[in-house]
Order: structure tokens, then C-alpha cells, then sequence
């Protein structure tokens, strides 16, 4: 890689890192193993929750969460169209429609009443997420999901560690799904963790999942049809190690978060990070800017790529789901989620991670500034 080149994410190792993966190659058991146990048991103990479940994905981790909650073919799923695609994909893997709903234009979180205005009797589950970190309105999706007798399936890949009226991320809905791999600040390649109070949604997860030696000859568990979907000893081992040292990641993420403020400010019309009343404190999977509404999505393509010609990795935050081929097969256009469509297309994802010096995030602000005035004819950003 060039060594100028600033990544848009950038894992955070250590020593401890390193040794703990070193003793899991050295062990006589590289799957399915002590390590991928004791990386739920400790999991499960940082979000206070009964069950956590090691998957080899996020994504996968979505279908496991799905199927262990009865979702299946000719169910409807409500969910955003401006969050992580595997989340919507794992939806249509199977065999379930996704029913997209419109979002709130600071947050970026799903609106309840919005949700709720989708809902027939086809509808099985709510799949809401915590975009970017930012924790959804879990009160009101919590009490919309059991006026209405669905289930609740938390989307919380981006926001480790964000919470939401005294609690974290991840303890809203009847189960939650987390992602391990890039730009989540606890990173072990790839990987994911599916968390749940209910007992027999826990049992269905580990059917589900895949099957032990031990495990072969058990009728009931092989009446299911596994995914072959577990972690391995190796990422369980890094994951483990993060996660006894998350506080440090996400402590050391907030200063590089104050940094950038600090140099944002420099920009006309700024408005402060947007976090909603209720939410305690949000941990950011990236630095998003928002471009003023004149900027078009085409303008923003070309802000991103300027970015990258002075050798920093900035992208679009979220390609609008419903405009992507594979949802306009279900019949979904451009124009059916205004404001959707309006945050997505002016979002400009910038280099977030806890290796950034003060000096690269002043040249990535001011290469920002730069761009966007040049682009836009001086339309000014903001947060």
C-alpha cells in the first residue's frame, strides 16, 4: 500500500492481538472450539443478555436471526433501505420479501410510524438497525412490534458499544446481530455474534448454524439443515482479544472523533453531530459529512473521487437498497423513499480509525473543503 495513502479503516492491534491468535494456531483445534465458546460466554457477559451466538458472519449472522425466529418463504420483513445490504440480503436468502420503509432524515434510523404504515398480514418481523452507531428508537419499535405481534430483530453491526436510554445496543430486540469484520471497531477478519434472551431461538441458532462431531448422531438436530456458518478458533481468538480491550478501541476512536469536529468547524454553516435525546452516547462505525442538499448524487461521486486522487479513502456511506437491481426486481424505484433516497445520495463516509494523526485528519478535512467547494460552486457541508 502506499504509504501516504490514508485508509478509510484501519483495524486497532496489539501485542495481545497477536499472541492470542499465535496460541490458537498452535492448538490442536482451529474450529469449533474453547476459544469460540469462551469469545460468547464473554460476549454475552459484556451485553448482560443470556445467549451469544459466534457465526462465521454478520450477514450470515441476519439468516441465522431470521430462521431461529420462524422467518421464511411468503413472510414480509420490514426493514431500511439505508443500512448494511447483507442485512437485507439475508431478508431475501430466505425466501422473505423485504418491505422497505422510509427513514428520519437525522438519525437515519428507521421511523416507527413510517414502519408501521407497511405492516399487513403478511408481515412477520421488524429488521431495525443502528446506522452508522446510532441507536434506533427501540422504545417505540419495541411497543410497534408487539401491538402488532412481530418479531424484533436488532440490526446492530455498525454501533458496538452505543447506547440508547441506559442501555447497549444489542438488548433491544428479541435477538441482535453483530458484525466483526471492517470498519467495526472490534475487528477479527470476519465474523459475527447473534445475542438473544429466548432460549429456544438460542437452540434454533446453533441448529441452524452447523454441526459438532459429537453432535451426529442427534435426531433432532439432524432434522435441520445447517449452513456450516461457525467461527473459527483463530478469528474467535482475536475477537476475544478486542473485545477485553473494546472500551480502550472505542475511548481512543472518541478523541480521533474530537479531532475531526475540532477541524470540521472550519466549515460555514456546520451543524453539530446529530445524536437524539434519548441516546446516551453514539460510537460511530465511520465520519460521515452530509453534503448540502444543491449537491447532486453525481457531485458527491466526484467529491469521493477527488478524495481518493489525493490518496484518501473516503466512499459512500449506503447505496440506497431499494434502487439497487436486485430490489427493483421486486418492483422498487427511485422516488419511493424520499428521504432515503435524499441522506444517501449526499453521504460521504471519511478515513475512521484509531491510527489517524491529527495532522491526517486536518489534510483530510481541508482536502474536503476543498473538493466540496470546487464540486459544489460553494455549497457549504455539514454533519
Amino acid at each position: 500500500m502506499n504509504p501516504t495513502f490514508i485508509p478509510l479503516s484501519d483495524p486497532d492491534i496489539t501485542a495481545a492481538e497477536l499472541k492470542a491468535v499465535n496460541e490458537a494456531l498452535q492448538a490442536p483445534q482451529l474450529s469449533g472450539g474453547p476459544i469460540v465458546e469462551a469469545f460468547e460466554e464473554a460476549f454475552a457477559a459484556y451485553l448482560g443478555c443470556k445467549h451469544a451466538v459466534a457465526t462465521a458472519s454478520g450477514g450470515v449472522g441476519v439468516l441465522l436471526a431470521l430462521k431461529a425466529c420462524g422467518v421464511g418463504p411468503g413472510d414480509e420483513v420490514i426493514a431500511p433501505a439505508y443500512s448494511w445490504r447483507e442485512a437485507a440480503h439475508a431478508i431475501v436468502n430466505i425466501g422473505a420479501r423485504p418491505v422497505f420503509a422510509d427513514i428520519d432524515y437525522w438519525s437515519g434510523t428507521l421511523v416507527p410510524d413510517k414502519a408501521e404504515a407497511r405492516i399487513t398480514d403478511k408481515t412477520r418481523a421488524i429488521l431495525a438497525g443502528n446506522p452508522n452507531g446510532h441507536p434506533a428508537p427501540w422504545t417505540e419499535l419495541r411497543a410497534l412490534a408487539a401491538k402488532h405481534g412481530l418479531v424484533l430483530i436488532e440490526d446492530s453491526t455498525e454501533a458496538i458499544g452505543s447506547t440508547y436510554k441506559g442501555g447497549l445496543v444489542g438488548t433491544f430486540g428479541d435477538c441482535a446481530v453483530f458484525d466483526f469484520s471492517q470498519p467495526s471497531p472490534l475487528a477479527c477478519g470476519e465474523g459475527g455474534m447473534v445475542v438473544t434472551d429466548d432460549p429456544e431461538v438460542a437452540a434454533a441458532l446453533r441448529r441452524y448454524r452447523g454441526r459438532r462431531p459429537e453432535e451426529r448422531s442427534s435426531v433432532v438436530i439432524g432434522m435441520t439443515a445447517p449452513y456450516q456458518a461457525s467461527m473459527s478458533e483463530i478469528a474467535a481468538a482475536l475477537g476475544l482479544a478486542q473485545l477485553n480491550r473494546i472500551e480502550v478501541i472505542l475511548a481512543k476512536r472518541k478523541a480521533v472523533e474530537r479531532c475531526y469536529y475540532a477541524y470540521v468547524q472550519s466549515f460555514e454553516g456546520i451543524k453539530d453531530p446529530y445524536v437524539a435525546p434519548e441516546v446516551d452516547e453514539a460510537h460511530w462505525l465511520l465520519y460521515l459529512v452530509h453534503l448540502g442538499t444543491r449537491f447532486t448524487r453525481s457531485a458527491r461521486d466526484q467529491v469521493i473521487d477527488d478524495l481518493r486522487t489525493e490518496n484518501i479513502g473516503a466512499a459512500a456511506y449506503a447505496q440506497p437498497l431499494h434502487v439497487q437491481p436486485r430490489y427493483t426486481d421486486l418492483g422498487y424505484r427511485r422516488g419511493d423513499l424520499f428521504v432515503t433516497e435524499k441522506v444517501a445520495d449526499r453521504a460521504v463516509a471519511l478515513p475512521f480509525h484509531t491510527h489517524l494523526t491529527e495532522a491526517q485528519i486536518a489534510f483530510i478535512v481541508g482536502t474536503m473543503k476543498d473538493t466540496s467547494v470546487n464540486v459544489g460552486a460553494g455549497t457549504p457541508i455539514y454533519l
